[in-house]
């Protein structure tokens, strides 16, 4: 307790600024979540999908990165624990973020897709079970991370592969690809739509304080999905083309269509991206701010100090625009090559896949969602279609995400707690 009352306020600008790291770090990572697949297809340029990134995953963040977030992330380790010795929960929730954040910043740096999420729980996990007690940790929450590394991808891929598939039968390999696009995009559209309503219902506008309640969302995702079928058709007719043009011209102009639809599911992922995945840096940050404010009490729930958000955001924002593009060019030209066609179908199979995990509890990371489901698309033409040498590299970056950040955190750990506690 005399640790929190003689160095509250150093404590907080040293949490204010790993926090910052941290944040940083999910903007320079997993930001290519939205907007790798974009680029890849050449739906996007990258500055164009830096830009489009940017005011989308700040409004997430800002807007709808919620009033209140769980001191401890994802209910990981107990509490119970630090209750005599709070400042043993703050220098460690403070090592966390600096783990994960310099971890973060290494992976980007080499064009890894790692996950922010479980950078974060790997530097919880680390300084709690060795710092602490291993007791401390909830190790059954652990073990269904792990394994989450293979549920996740296999579904989104598997979903992806379905939606692509789909697109080529009904529409690429028929007579005349444009008439088949007008007669069958808008059903496409329709389900992005439905999904991209969902997401945001739970993902987004959970966190501002509208609470909608399941079936409530549910039919506003339908009434939302009709909507966009119908003005989807309005739109590809008022496309003329020649019936006689060759297939070749069919299929740019289809492709077209689907490159519009990619970037407005884009910009619904980074919105929910960042109004979701922000956590993993204010998480942390706001517990530490909490225990200091209260004087070394550790509640269930924290309450955000009015600069905790935007930091978070800011944060985001400018690990996005300093190193977004590295992971960026990874997701979308180094596993397969992307047409918006294929880029709309991993895109969408990856929302699909965000909707089913959070509405069944199972932990997720939104990259390895979304790498599943690039490679999902890859494999429907066929393994040659794949980079396997940067899928090894990328399974490899996520199987050693976990320990470097509980390595990572250990070691901070033991340093701060010497500094402060000497």
């Amino acid at each position: 307790m005399d640790i929190i009352n003689s160095y509250g306020f150093i404590l907080i600008v040293v949490a204010a600024a790993v926090g910052f790291l941290m944040a940083w770090g999910i903007g320079a990572n997993d930001v290519a979540n939205a907007m790798g697949t974009s680029v890849g297809s050449k739906a996007l340029t990258i500055k164009q999908a830096i830009f489009i990134a940017m005011i989308f995953e700040f409004a997430g963040a800002y807007l709808a990165g919620g009033e209140v977030t769980s001191t401890i992330r994802k209910g990981i380790i107990d509490s119970a624990f630090f209750i005599n010795t709070p400042e043993l929960l703050v220098f460690g929730m403070i090592s966390a973020l600096l783990a994960a954040g310099i971890w973060l910043a290494f992976a980007s740096y080499l064009g890894w897709p790692v996950s922010t999420t479980h950078s974060i729980i790997g530097a919880i996990v680390g300084f709690a079970a060795v710092g602490v007690s291993s007791d401390a940790v909830e190790w059954a929450k652990v073990g269904g991370i792990v394994g989450s590394w293979v549920i996740t991808p296999a579904i989104s891929g598997f979903i992806a592969y379905l939606i692509f598939q789909s697109a080529q039968k009904l529409i690429f390999d028929t007579d005349n690809p444009f008439e088949s696009a007008k007669r069958y995009v808008p059903f496409y559209m329709a389900l992005a739509g439905f999904v991209m309503a969902l997401v945001t219902i739970k993902k987004g506008l959970k966190h501002v304080g509208l609470e909608i309640p399941a079936d409530q969302g549910y039919f506003i995702a339908i009434g939302i999905a009709l909507l966009v079928g119908i003005l989807g058709r309005l739109y590809i007719r008022r496309i003329k083309i020649d019936p006689k043009t060759k297939k070749e011209a069919q299929f740019a102009n289809v492709e077209k269509v689907f490159a519009v639809l990619m970037i407005v599911t884009a910009c619904c992922m980074a919105f929910a991206h960042g109004s979701n995945d922000v956590a993993n840096a204010i998480g942390p940050l706001a517990a530490v701010v909490s225990i200091v404010q209260s004087g070394g009490e550790i509640g269930a729930k924290s309450a955000l100090a009015w600069w905790i958000l935007p930091l978070g955001g800011i944060g985001i924002v400018a690990g996005l625009a300093l190193f977004g593009h590295r992971v960026i060019k990874t997701i979308g030209n180094g596993i397969t090559h992307l047409t918006p066609s294929r880029g709309f179908a991993a895109e969408l199979a990856a929302a699909t896949t965000v909707v089913i995990a959070s509405g069944s509890g199972l932990p997720i990371s939104t990259t390895q969602t979304l790498v599943g489901a690039v490679l999902g698309v890859g494999m429907a033409r066929g393994i040659a279609a794949i980079n396997l040498s940067v899928v090894r590299n990328i399974v490899v970056s996520w199987v050693i995400t976990l320990p470097a950040g509980a390595g990572l955190s250990i070691v901070f750990f033991f340093m701060i707690k010497g500094i402060f506690a000497s």
